[in-house]
């Protein structure tokens, strides 16, 4: 640990600009607000997306979601991707969370299609240092991604209790809940989160060899071909029935 700490972060080539539709406030030329960067050597596997919109502290607002989806489903399609984190290149925040302001002048025809890219988006990732189901001072609901998870993470009365007082928690509030992993003390840099991110990554990316699990799961799946059980679990499904295993 105190031999990754200390050295400092090594970022690879950029795999280029992402393409981006863009609104018509955003004609000016600007960098993008999602880049991606393959890491190499000891690294090599573990790719960031880095979130680039210090204007509006990275909230999430249409060019943003449009860019971040669109790394997405590039890098689902990336085999060399084996661990990938998530990083802000604004210092000091991670996501501030909707851009309300943005938000404002949509129609609600546009909030509409909106917030449903969003929803997806959310269930595929969502953290944050400070957290809180904040929607609620500002007269809006709370996205599906935070009210589906918080009643599994916390049971019903806490999540519903952080739901309707709109309430903030820290890191070590959200770690000592169960809402995340780990919560560090922050660095003068302010990079300690990015810092066990990245060991994470390290510990993750032995683990993570594509071409060994998928031969572990042909061996594995060649011992369930034989079985009755396997037999009579397609029977049951072509049937329509509940399936009556025997453990053969």
């Amino acid at each position: 640990m105190l031999r990754s700490l200390a050295r400092a972060p090594r970022l690879a080539r950029p795999r280029g600009p992402l393409p981006a539709r863009r609104c018509a406030s955003a004609a000016a030329a600007r960098d993008p607000e999602i880049q991606v960067r393959a890491l190499e050597g000891p690294d090599t596997g573990i790719t960031e997306i880095l979130m680039n919109r210090p204007q509006a502290r990275n909230a999430l607002g249409y060019v943003f979601v449009s860019e971040l989806l669109e790394a997405l489903a590039r890098l689902r399609e990336d085999r060399q991707v084996r661990v990938l984190l998530f990083r802000s290149a604004v210092k000091g925040v991670f996501c501030a969370g909707a851009d309300l302001k943005e938000r404002e002048q949509m129609s609600e025809a546009e909030v509409g299609v909106f917030v449903q890219r969003l929803r997806g988006l959310m269930n595929e990732i969502a953290s944050s240092a400070v957290m809180g189901l904040i929607e609620t001072t500002r007269g809006l609901l709370p996205g599906a991604g935070g009210t589906q998870r918080l009643p599994r993470c916390l049971g019903v009365a806490l999540a519903k209790e952080l739901i309707f007082t709109g309430r903030r928690l820290s890191g070590t509030q959200a770690q000592a809940l169960g809402l995340v992993n780990h919560a560090v003390a922050q660095n003068e840099e302010g990079s300690a989160a990015y810092l066990r991110a990245r060991e994470l990554a390290q510990e993750i990316l032995p683990q993570v060899d594509i071409a060994s699990g998928m031969a572990i799961e042909g061996m594995c799946y060649a011992q369930n071909i034989p079985t009755r059980d396997r037999r009579e679990g397609m029977a049951a499904f072509r049937e329509k029935r509940p399936p009556r295993f025997v453990g053969e």
